[in-house]
């Protein structure tokens, strides 16, 4: 069976090699310990596209490759990275023709490469592992930022983090300066912006145990941002299944999450939604990135 190798960059970068819609062996990844987001917001994009070249050609090992796909925080388009506010140093760069080179140079012919969005891959890795590669798949990442991932891929922007839940204009912790959005309640940055004096997972903790009320006023407003979010995909593309992964995903009270999205959305046709927490893995983003490659 031809073999392709998935990429995805997002707090770290992973390869992976895949047959069909499997992962064949580990995932590698960079840097080897820890966090590596300080690492990513110093890097050059040109180094980090050697980098990445450097690492697909010792995994193709010089054997022909049916499909590279490489995903990026942010808006990709037409092989291109337009905005990546969680890596500053990558808008507008031409990824797909930097990355074409640099692995022209390296001698690893391969007619597919394709770039996607990293929330977009792990939509489509969940849409492979769970046989819905017919259907549609939405999945909200909760990281550092906020993704939202769709399968399959649309044309469009789909910066779902960044859209408005509130009106207050006291909410500007979002990483792309603006006011109101979801990823300036939910993404994890925003919070330890918001909370100078503890980490998330210490807020989280003193809210349920109500022996901090604005850790406990908080929880319920992270809740709400969600909610209010899902309830505007639900409106505008219907009900159906919604995947939380993602760092924080851990954080997520569904039983909360449900009650707070039934406050937004009464339609009865539109009533039938669900969530289900996916744990974080490499491995959903490295299969997803191939399958959007192979499907062009």
């Amino acid at each position: 069976m031809p073999r392709s190798i998935g990429v995805v960059v997002s707090e770290h970068i992973a390869w992976g090699i895949v047959e069909g819609h499997t992962l064949v062996g580990a995932i590698s990844s960079y840097p080897l310990e820890g966090s590596g987001a300080d690492l990513l917001h110093a890097m050059p994009a040109d180094e980090l596209v050697k980098r990445i070249a450097d690492e697909i050609k010792a995994l193709a090992e010089g054997q022909p490759l049916d499909a590279i796909g490489v995903a990026f925080p942010g808006i990709v388009r037409n092989g291109g990275i337009e905005e990546s506010p969680n890596l500053n140093q990558l808008k507008g760069v031409p990824m797909e023709l930097m990355m074409r080179a640099a692995l022209s140079e390296r001698n690893v012919p391969c007619e597919r490469v394709c770039m996607s969005n990293d929330a977009d891959v792990v939509a489509a890795g969940i849409a492979a592992r769970h046989g819905k590669l017919d259907q549609l798949v939405r999945v909200w990442m909760l990281g550092n930022g906020i993704g939202f991932g769709r399968y399959p891929a649309a044309d469009g922007v789909w910066e779902g983090g960044h859209i408005v839940v509130t009106l207050d204009p006291n909410e500007k912790f979002c990483g792309c300066g603006g006011r109101g959005h979801l990823e300036g309640i939910m993404g994890h940055r925003a919070m330890r912006l918001r909370f100078l004096d503890m980490e998330p997972e210490e807020v989280f903790a003193l809210a349920k145990g109500a022996e901090e009320p604005r850790c406990a006023e908080f929880v319920l407003l992270w809740h709400r941002a969600l909610a209010a979010a899902t309830s505007s995909s639900i409106h505008m593309s219907g009900p159906g299944k919604f995947y939380i992964s993602g760092l924080n995903a851990r954080f997520v009270n569904v039983g909360l999450l449900n009650r707070c999205v039934q406050e937004m959305v009464k339609m009865s046709s539109l009533q039938g939604y669900v969530f289900e927490i996916v744990p974080k893995s490499d491995e959903l983003g490295v299969v997803g990135a191939v399958v959007n490659a192979l499907r062009g």
